[in-house]
């Protein structure tokens, strides 16, 4: 996980530890520093106190150079990347060094809220696209661990259409014997998720990183970063 000396960090790392001891699960906490900045030593001593009080393993590494390309190389021999988001007033934005992290990243980047979450139940931004069904193996292999409820949410103006998307996720939940409810929504995907979080108290969503099913040069691809823009929980999103 990114390390900055922002909250937003310092949620992450919270939300880290939470992970860390429901998985026990080794933390590596990175500073990336910069032209010209100060070392980050003292930042990941402390991150390194705290990983050690929550009785879990752990390790810093510093590194210079574009924070989203080094944490991107560092998190090739991770399961996940946790960073945190800009804004702190509500908004979600990203900033371009998570934006770019996402789009580069190899591993699941969680995008951590304002507070950690036990991600006890899970939604999932469906559209049957490449991405998005990695995302639903990684869910559902989430969810058998940890005993989580899914729910599939799926934006289609149509609703026929869009019951035929989710049909496929449905099989896999059924199959890994994932319990699940099933939400096709009318709107934008962002809409559609915002909508049924804020009904049904999810506390953690799965999204594929291109939903549009292609690359976009500056900006995320498809709908996820205006998913990212209405939630205020963890999103985990797969490349």
């Amino acid at each position: 996980m990114g390390l900055d000396g922002s909250k937003r960090a310092d949620q992450a790392l919270e939300q880290a530890l939470v992970l860390g001891r429901r998985f026990g699960a080794t933390i590596i906490a990175a500073h990336v520093r910069g032209p010209d900045a100060p070392s980050g030593a003292a930042l990941l001593e402390r991150a390194r106190g705290r990983v050690s009080a929550a009785g879990l393993k752990g390790d810093v590494v510093e590194r210079d150079g574009d924070a989203d390309m080094e944490l991107a190389e560092l998190a090739r021999d991770a399961d996940a990347c946790l960073v945190g988001r800009v804004g702190q007033d509500g908004s979600g934005d990203l900033g371009p060094t998570v934006a770019a992290l996402i789009r580069t990243a190899e591993r699941c980047v969680i995008v951590c809220g304002s507070a950690p979450s036990r991600m006890a139940s899970c939604a999932l931004a469906y559209n049957g696209g490449d991405t998005s069904k990695r995302a639903l193996a990684l869910v559902a292999q989430f969810a058998s661990i940890t005993e989580s409820m899914v729910h599939v949410i799926h934006a289609n103006d149509d609703r026929e259409a869009g019951l035929l998307v989710v049909g496929d996720a449905e099989a896999e939940l059924s199959r890994q014997r994932v319990p699940f409810h099933t939400h096709v929504e009318r709107g934008t995907p962002g809409h559609a998720c915002a909508t049924v979080i804020a009904r049904t108290h999810c506390d953690a969503l799965f999204v594929g990183a291109h939903m549009s099913g292609g690359r976009e040069s500056g900006a995320m691809a498809g709908h996820a970063a205006e998913i990212l823009r209405q939630t205020d929980i963890p999103v985990v999103v797969q490349p």
